[in-house]
């Protein structure tokens, strides 16, 4: 199933099915594959605008619980105190995985190698 985005490509502000952006992935893996609610749009947000996803962040994290990495949760993470890019926890090969995507493309890393990219993530359910 998650096989699936790794061939949708990286567009800023994308919301899919054709292209995504970070955000737009997350909001589609969690809506899609763990049946979650279908989080807002956020039109605002993207890669180049910190001070936005920031107050995106502060708004909708405000109603999530923090959590540990888990199936479904949404890393968030962070240059100092803004958002600068965000990925969706998965389960794949036994264990828990970051599933993201930037102008790079789709990838799944583990989740201490997701963390190892960003001075701070924090999860939410």
């Amino acid at each position: 199933m998650l096989s699936r985005y790794l061939s949708v490509p990286y567009k800023d502000g994308a919301r899919g099915p054709l292209a995504f952006d970070c955000y737009g992935l997350v909001i589609a893996v969690r809506y899609e594959v763990f049946g979650l609610p279908l989080l807002p749009s956020l039109g605002a947000v993207g890669r180049s605008r910190l001070r936005e996803n920031t107050k995106a962040y502060r708004a909708l994290s405000a109603g999530m619980d923090e959590c540990q990495p888990e199936p479904g949760a949404i890393a968030s993470a962070f240059a100092g105190d803004f958002l600068e890019h965000v990925g969706v926890v998965v389960h794949l090969d036994g264990q828990l995985k970051v599933l993201d995507t930037n102008p790079g493309g789709p990838r799944i890393r583990p989740v201490r190698d997701f963390e190892s990219c960003y001075q701070r993530v924090v999860y939410y359910r």
